[in-house]
């Protein structure tokens, strides 16, 4: 299969990068690789969705079999394990919009004529190793949520499962452009009050890319 990785930095998926039967750095955000009978180019966008949807943007003037976005998240969800891996099938912008008084208005709900919706995107890509993982929801954020009173508007507009900063735009882009798509995360800390003595990314990291292997080698 001909595949896309993309993710936001190196070290979120450097364990995988080892992996790989041959892999040739052809820039400073690109690595052209194989493993098994697959040809993966992975990308690294940086962090953030305008990023992550100018990189993926440009990647995808060339064809492929899937493209995937692996990267850590945190979770609103206590009740999952740090290090635990999510498919986040279903994802959106959840900044994008207007306030109106008290209340926050999303671009569906705002009804503007002749703006294409941005939300609700969604990915049903399947196999047995991704249809083990708990399926949930996201959203995609510009500032990362650590303010409580903030933390209890998005939940009870979104009721989101996780939170990232790039998934919706990786999402939007391969919807745009009908390539089949998943995105793979790991939970690395909770949507709380920072506090990063309570994150565990270098197990997050170990999870992620050890299931990112076992879809590789699912798809050869």
């Amino acid at each position: 299969m001909k595949l896309l990785i993309i993710a936001a930095t190196k070290f979120e998926i450097a364990p995988l990068l080892k992996c790989m039967e041959t892999c040739v750095e052809r820039a400073e955000n690109k690595f052209v690789c194989t493993y098994k009978d697959h040809s993966i180019d992975l990308v690294l966008t940086g962090v953030g969705m305008v990023a992550t949807a100018y990189h993926t943007s440009i990647a995808l003037r060339q064809s492929y079999d899937l493209a995937i976005n692996a990267g850590i998240c945190g979770s609103f969800n206590k009740n999952i394990d740090l290090g635990e891996v999510v498919n986040v099938y279903e994802d959106c912008f959840s900044e994008l919009g207007a306030q109106d008084g008290e209340h926050f208005l999303s671009l569906d709900e705002l009804q503007l004529p002749g703006i294409q919706t941005v939300n609700n995107l969604s990915n049903s890509f399947s196999t047995k190793t991704i249809d083990v993982l708990p399926k949930v929801t996201g959203i995609t954020v510009n500032t990362t949520h650590g303010n409580e009173a903030d933390i209890e508007k998005v939940y009870a507009k979104f009721h989101p499962f996780v939170e990232s900063m790039e998934g919706a735009a990786f999402m939007f882009v391969c919807e745009q452009e009908k390539v089949r798509n998943i995105q793979i995360r790991t939970i690395s800390n909770y949507v709380e009050k920072r506090n990063k003595e309570q994150w565990n990314i270098p197990l997050a990291i170990e999870q992620l890319n050890k299931k990112l292997q076992s879809i590789l080698d699912e798809l050869s």
